[in-house]
């Protein structure tokens, strides 16, 4: 073979390749990926979930590919990424960050499988027809951040007996909202405690509420669940510290960011779990013949540094129950 023959058939395979690699790609299945935060801190989750694929027997890039659509918190969006997996034809739809992305799947697709995690009831907003048996083409992994608020406020009175004036931040866009509220005020009746809701659902309105929140002497803040809280977690943070109040949260993200203390769901081995169910779905299972998930694995977290800045001696019989003490 010439020397121009053979160039000319390495070039013409070369230029083969991405058309093959296109093809084995394309024949992967896929799971859409719908999320109403952003990607910035969500490594762990992500890690989590990819974690819940292998234990399903996948591996992405490898044996299925994810098409991921971030909202990046402008929740007015989600119809339309949500289209687009549609118009993809997405084997399954994987939604989280709040329910509104369930709601907009569900709104957009009834024949694509659509696996939620929620922090809300699932068969009250309805997505589902019943827990155990959900019907239709969306099943889950739920948790009920909002009726963990009596255990929560209880943990944070523990860690500052002295305690009268409590606040409260809530996102008031959030429709979980009125459910927090509910439940800290059931709670703080009967520990005697004085309630005041802050509400804040943007960065100034943020800044506003702990202003406001010095203004008033509280005396120790419980940070209500939001998707959009947990992004703006260093900055709700470096504010409980450099106002000097207590404050207590709904997820590990805050400690780790530098705020006080967490109680709630293990959010990072919920996503974990819903991508064991997406597996099941892509190895054919429906949606209606899987139970909605009852997560049950809650974790106290404290951050230590933070409490010996903030000059709290922290009770040694809360750091014996700790799943982690950050130091």
């Amino acid at each position: 073979m010439k020397r121009r023959q053979f160039i000319t058939l390495l070039g013409a395979v070369a230029a083969a390749l991405p058309v093959v690699a296109r093809a084995q790609q394309s024949a992967l299945p896929v799971i859409g990926f719908l999320n109403s935060q952003s990607p910035d801190g969500f490594a762990e989750r992500l890690r989590k979930f990819r974690q819940g694929l292998k234990e399903a027997g996948f591996i992405e890039g490898e044996t299925v590919a994810i098409e991921y659509r971030w909202a990046e918190n402008q929740l007015n969006r989600l119809p339309e990424l949500v289209a687009d997996l549609v118009h993809r034809h997405v084997a399954v739809i994987v939604t989280g960050g709040g329910i509104q992305p369930a709601l907009s799947a569900k709104a957009a697709t009834m024949t694509i499988p659509i696996v939620f995690v929620a922090n809300d009831d699932p068969v009250r907003l309805g997505l589902v027809a019943s827990l155990a048996r959900p019907g239709a083409n969306l099943t889950g992994i739920n948790f009920f951040t909002g009726e963990l608020g009596a255990k929560q406020l209880g943990l944070l009175r523990e860690l500052v007996p002295a305690a009268v004036r409590m606040g409260v931040l809530i996102n008031p866009a959030n429709p979980q909202a009125g459910t927090t509220v509910a439940e800290i005020e059931a709670g703080a009746g009967i520990m005697g405690l004085q309630i005041r809701i802050y509400n804040a659902s943007t960065d100034r309105e943020i800044n506003a509420a702990f202003a406001a929140m010095a203004r008033d002497r509280s005396d120790a803040l419980f940070v209500g669940p939001d998707p959009y809280f947990t992004v703006r977690r260093v900055q709700i943070a470096n504010l409980a510290s450099r106002h000097a109040i207590p404050a207590l949260y709904y997820a590990r993200d805050f400690p780790e960011a530098g705020g006080l203390m967490s109680y709630g769901t293990n959010i990072p081995d919920a996503y974990r779990q819903v991508a064991v169910y997406a597996g099941r779905i892509l190895k054919g299972a429906k949606p209606a013949d899987l139970p909605v998930v009852q997560a049950s694995k809650f974790e106290l977290v404290v951050n230590l540094a933070t409490a010996m800045m903030l000059g709290i001696d922290v009770p040694a019989t809360l750091l014996a129950r700790a799943d982690e003490v950050i130091e």
